[in-house]
């Protein structure tokens, strides 16, 4: 019997789904809504996403327009994201907050390439440990004599393909967002 190796693709899956998500909140000099993510802000007394609260628009590539639905909250808008690490001030004009991308500089585009880097190492680090957790299960399955050696050879070679698969996904992602970083 060999081991079922779907539970480790679907956790795979997962580990490049949060690596993307992940790359998303990156600010890459165009405006994208996506950078708002992690902003909470404190709606009523509830930490809630300024995404629940409100209508995010990209007017331009250098412009991210934020409409309140409660113009009473345009406030606290405006203090939650002067308050995270976005490094933009907002501008209101009391119903409409809006904010400007300025372009990053070379130094600032390449330490977001390192910055990519590191997560990216650290998505491969999460499919690694999916990868010993795999051959963990194989390794004692052989040794409940529920597999052959030949099964758990089997086993672990269909468990490093999935390993070698989704560290090129990726890769593949990474160089993505270092190119649309790095263009001007």
């Amino acid at each position: 019997m060999k081991l079922d190796v779907k539970p480790y693709e679907e956790k795979m899956k997962k580990s490049v789904a949060a690596f993307e998500s992940e790359l998303a909140t990156i600010r890459a000099g165009r405006a994208n809504a996506s950078v708002l993510d992690r902003i909470t802000v404190d709606y009523y007394g509830s930490p809630t996403a300024i995404a629940g609260i409100a209508a995010i628009k990209a007017t331009d590539a250098m412009t991210l327009t934020i409409t309140p639905w409660d113009v009473s909250s345009v406030k606290a808008i405006e203090k939650a994201i002067q308050a995270s690490d976005l490094g933009i001030n907002p501008v209101s004009d009391g119903k409409v907050i809006r904010l400007a991308f300025p372009q990053p500089t070379e130094e600032k585009r390449k330490q977001l390439t390192k910055d990519v880097a590191r997560m990216a190492e650290d998505a491969k680090v999460a499919i690694r440990n999916i990868r010993r957790d795999a051959n963990d299960k194989a390794k004692e399955m052989k040794k409940a004599s529920e597999m052959t050696e030949d099964e758990q050879k089997a086993s672990e070679k269909a468990v490093q393909d999935l390993t070698d698969k989704y560290s090129k996904i990726l890769d593949s992602v990474a160089d993505a967002k270092n190119k649309e970083i790095m263009s001007i």
